[in-house]
């Protein structure tokens, strides 16, 4: 099994009403495809209820390979969903590591 950990921080300049229009429409869209996308075994994003934290989002996934990572890394829903974050991103971190 493969855990596919990603952050995101959205800039700075935008309003809180931004990012959380930017954040929920991102994790509505994120977790929808698995029943499009049937490598995803499990798929959750978090917002931060922490201010005082860098990160802005949290999207954890499970996978069973990581042939099934870049399956759904490519799939047109997911692509389609990082792309309403795309220009507001300021930073992404990402970890795949196996179980």
């Amino acid at each position: 099994m493969v855990k596919h950990i990603v952050l995101f921080k959205l800039k700075n300049e935008l309003s809180a009403p931004e990012k959380n229009a930017i954040m929920y429409s991102f994790k509505a869209a994120i977790e929808a495809p698995p029943a499009t996308i049937p490598v995803i075994r499990r798929i959750e994003v978090g917002i931060n209820a922490n201010p005082q934290e860098t990160w802005d989002i949290a999207l954890y996934s499970e996978f069973d390979s990581m042939e099934d990572v870049k399956t759904y890394a490519t799939h047109p829903d997911h692509v389609a969903a990082g792309k309403i974050i795309a220009d507001a991103r300021q930073e992404r971190a990402c970890v795949d590591y196996e179980i």
